[in-house]
């Protein structure tokens, strides 16, 4: 309900703009003074509805400065506007290739911009310095792709390369999220290797013990044991496979590039491995129990089954949010779509 009425108010607003606009147009003065304000506070509020209303009526907007001279595009980039600077790329076509080539008071061209540090309150959008430094990584690839050959490597007065300014200016970032994705590892590091202690251990020590005569587990034909033997198994595989995972992790070289698709996969992998292995370990200990308890007395079966679903609702409800945000910023749509595609998919 409420964002029905939010959009009937955007819409409402989008027509009450278009209508001053045209007002405006059939003025013989000097446009500018009466929508270069609203254009770049359309601009720093991410709002491309009302820059494409703008730019309709006022085609030479699209180089409208602020009070440091900045245009749509640096603007955009600038301030991590990506709404605006999806319209800027897929839907301005009059001089927008001129802007690739404009540089600020310093030298800094588009890539340099794309360098800098993001605003904070945008940085903050995003949890986790990991995926924050992940965010800007996008940004900078992103607007590379927008940039000539020579522009990619162009020197501002300082001497910088758009990498270098990156780095220098995202390097307390990097330590931040090294630290954190370090922390994160580690702690299901030690949660892998007790469960890999633990499978082993039970694969050894197999419920009802074995035939002294021939070895062999003295239940091995029972479907109960079956379903022990190959959860038992899975669980073992795959928590010594998020094991390598982590300590993968753990002794990366922590580059800046690595935050973009290196880490975040490792990362994902690693949970995806820990989560089966804690469920099947889980289904492995519960089949322990029916063997050692339930041949006689199948209603055991349901209070083994709440209970074991208790441990593996908490782990999906404490680590799915990490998971669904690492999986959304490495493999999502991205931030950097058509608007089309957005009408299309909201």
């Amino acid at each position: 309900m409420h964002l029905h009425e939010d959009k009937v108010k955007h819409n409402l607003a989008i027509m009450i703009l278009r209508f001053i606009c045209e007002e405006v147009v059939k003025l013989q003065s000097n446009h500018f003074g009466y929508y270069s304000s609203a254009y770049i506070a359309a601009i720093l509020n991410d709002t491309p509805e009302v820059i494409e209303a703008l730019t309709e009526f006022f085609p030479r907007s699209v180089w409208t400065t602020n009070s440091d001279g900045y245009v749509l595009s640096q603007l955009s980039i600038k301030n991590r506007c990506e709404h605006v600077y999806n319209y800027f790329v897929h839907e301005v076509t009059h001089e927008k290739y001129l802007h690739n080539s404009i540089v600020d008071k310093d030298g800094n061209n588009l890539l340099h911009l794309a360098g800098q540090l993001a605003p904070a309150y945008k940085l903050n959008m995003v949890t986790g310095a990991a995926l924050q430094m992940q965010r800007e990584l996008q940004w900078f690839q992103e607007v590379r792709k927008l940039m000539r050959s020579k522009d990619r490597e162009a020197k501002i007065k300082k001497g910088e390369t758009p990498m270098m300014v990156f780095k220098n200016e995202h390097e307390d970032l990097r330590k931040k999220g090294e630290e954190w994705i370090k922390k994160t590892a580690d702690s299901y590091t030690i949660t892998a290797a007790l469960i890999i202690t633990i499978v082993f251990a039970a694969a050894i020590t197999v419920p009802g013990g074995n035939n002294g005569d021939t070895g062999k587990a003295i239940f091995e034909r029972r479907s109960s044991f079956i379903i022990f033997a190959i959860s038992d198994a899975i669980s073992l595989f795959t928590s010594t496979t998020s094991l390598l995972l982590f300590l993968s992790i753990l002794t990366t070289r922590y580059a800046e590039e690595d935050f973009l698709h290196k880490l975040p996969k490792r990362l994902i992998l690693g949970l995806v491995m820990l989560f089966m292995s804690v469920t099947t370990m889980l289904i492995a200990f519960s089949t322990t129990l029916y063997i050692m308890f339930g041949q006689e007395n199948s209603w055991i079966l349901i209070p083994i089954a709440a209970i074991t679903c208790l441990p593996i609702a908490s782990f999906v409800t404490l680590q799915l949010p990490l998971l669904i945000d690492l999986i959304s910023s490495t493999y999502g749509p991205g931030i950097f779509v058509k608007r089309s595609e957005l009408r299309i998919t909201s």
